[in-house]
């Protein structure tokens, strides 16, 4: 079994148990994490929906953060993965807000981030926020990465929070 279908299945598990619903907010693993949450049967009962957020243009578009909200902050950042994990959350009315967002390669950002960096962020009854570097230019390696990177962290904190 694949290591995101594997932590998909125990979230989603984890996330039925508890009555809890997540919200996803994706850049760099380009849909993954979302697309391994909704191959889980039953996956209407948690996912509240996601998106994936590449541009400018998607973040206000999407999420309604405007450039100014963005002031002082940088794409690819931890702060900026907390803003997109929480109006994720708060948007989509769910119990859990997840967002990532780097760079996956084969270069790097325009913010001067390698290749393989990237940075996720849980919005919830606890937050939790990670910095990933893989040190890899591999575009489909570092996607996979990112999207378990990312589950992995929503699991840490659900399994580390009381039930909502």
């Amino acid at each position: 079994m694949s290591e995101l279908k594997r932590l998909a299945a125990e979230l989603a598990a984890r996330l039925r148990q508890r009555g809890e619903t997540i919200a996803v907010s994706e850049s760099s693993a380009g849909g993954l994490v979302s697309a391994a949450l909704l191959a889980e049967a039953g996956a209407s009962a948690y996912f509240m929906g996601g998106a994936v957020v590449y541009t400018a243009a998607a973040r206000d578009g999407l999420l309604g953060i405007t450039p100014a909200a963005m002031d002082g902050l940088r794409s690819a950042s931890e702060p900026y993965a907390q803003l997109l994990a929480s109006t994720t959350r708060q948007r989509l009315g769910s119990t859990w807000g997840l967002a990532e967002t780097g760079a996956a390669g084969p270069s790097g950002n325009r913010y001067g981030d390698p290749a393989g960096h990237m940075c996720c962020a849980v919005s919830g009854p606890r937050d939790l926020v990670r910095t990933v570097e893989t040190g890899s230019a591999d575009r489909a390696a570092n996607m996979e990465t990112f999207a378990a990177t990312a589950l992995a962290l929503v699991l840490e904190a659900v399994s580390g929070a009381e039930p909502a």
